[in-house]
């Protein structure tokens, strides 16, 4: 057995006052979850990258058209009579010091505006078919979690049904049917009415799983138990103990979420389901491309960048933003 070490000469007489010297007039301040997110999110300079695209792209879609030219507008004197594409540019691409994404073969209206102009339908649709499927999937989610028993059972037969429809073909039937008109409503604001409403009322269960098995973990927590000793009924449990605890999972979800409505709502106007022509969208510049890949292929190469650019951004975003909200992450 070894012999204690002696402490001798000053660390003998070394107080506990003295760790905190270098202390003295300076305020110890601790860090809430979301400063210690936001420093580790810091810190992924990917992530970083992304989500600056992504608010890039946000501000393009709301203030761009006011710098941008008109989408409707033709320039025929740019186009080729011969072989129906722009003069000149790299490609045939029509790019020049007035029209920076070249012009459009055919009529010769502005590549960039329709890009902008585009980009506004899209985030609109995934933005509110993804608050809309959150809405759903939060509610039911957490109720089926908390309550189980016949409840869950319901709830989860239904999210195997809706995972079971056929989404794509259904909003392809329901597009045909919906007349002009319905619900107060004709034009694109129908179309985007309808799309925001297939996306994101058959896309909730996604979000409604992950809520489930969050909730059926957080009701067996020491601070459930409490709120329960102490009277709290179930939608205090529900919506101040039980909630709070699941917005980090909501949030990384929502934006990984997104990414996945943007292409859906390509897809749709690139099946002509979309907004309805000239109104640019993303999908249906694809749409028009695909005869003219050959002659002019900057045509389909410009929108189909902007949809790989803006999924790309999202989805690093959405993985950067989910390490630094789990703890359990290094």
């Amino acid at each position: 057995m070894a012999a204690p070490i002696e402490v001798t000469g000053s660390d003998s007489e070394a107080q506990p006052e003295a760790v905190l010297d270098g202390m003295q007039g300076k305020k110890i301040q601790g860090r809430s979850l979301g400063q210690i997110a936001w420093m580790r999110l810091k810190r992924d300079k990917v992530a970083l990258t992304g989500g600056g695209v992504v608010l890039l792209l946000i501000l393009i879609a709301i203030f761009g058209p006011f710098f941008v030219q008109d989408p409707l507008a033709y320039h025929q004197n740019l186009i080729d009579p011969t072989y129906s594409r722009p003069r000149d540019g790299f490609w045939h691409s029509g790019i020049s010091g007035e029209h920076w994404l070249g012009v459009e073969p055919g009529t010769g209206r502005d590549m960039l505006a329709r890009i902008v102009y585009g980009a506004r339908i899209s985030l609109l649709v995934s933005f509110l078919a993804t608050l809309l499927s959150v809405f759903l999937g939060t509610i039911l989610g957490i109720t089926a979690g908390y309550f189980g028993g016949w409840v869950d059972y319901l709830i989860s037969r239904a999210m195997d049904a809706f995972l079971a429809f056929p989404l794509l073909l259904f909003a392809i039937a329901l597009v045909g049917v919906v007349s002009d008109g319905s619900f107060g409503l004709s034009g694109n604001g129908l179309r985007v009415s309808v799309l925001v409403f297939v996306i994101g009322f058959f896309n909730w269960p996604y979000i409604g799983r992950i809520v489930r098995g969050q909730t059926l973990s957080l009701r067996e927590r020491e601070f459930v138990d409490a709120a329960r000793s102490m009277g709290a009924r179930n939608g205090h449990i529900l919506f101040k103990e039980v909630l709070p605890n699941l917005v980090a999972p909501i949030l990384v979800y929502s934006t990984l979420l997104i990414p996945t409505n943007i292409l859906f709502e390509a897809a749709l106007s690139f099946l002509g389901v979309g907004v309805i022509p000239p109104t640019p969208s993303w999908g249906g510049m694809l749409t028009l491309a695909v005869p003219l890949y050959a002659t002019a292929p900057m045509y389909m190469i410009i929108p189909g960048m902007a949809i790989f650019i803006t999924v790309l951004a999202f989805n690093l975003f959405g993985d950067g933003l989910r390490d630094a909200l789990d703890p359990r992450a290094k």
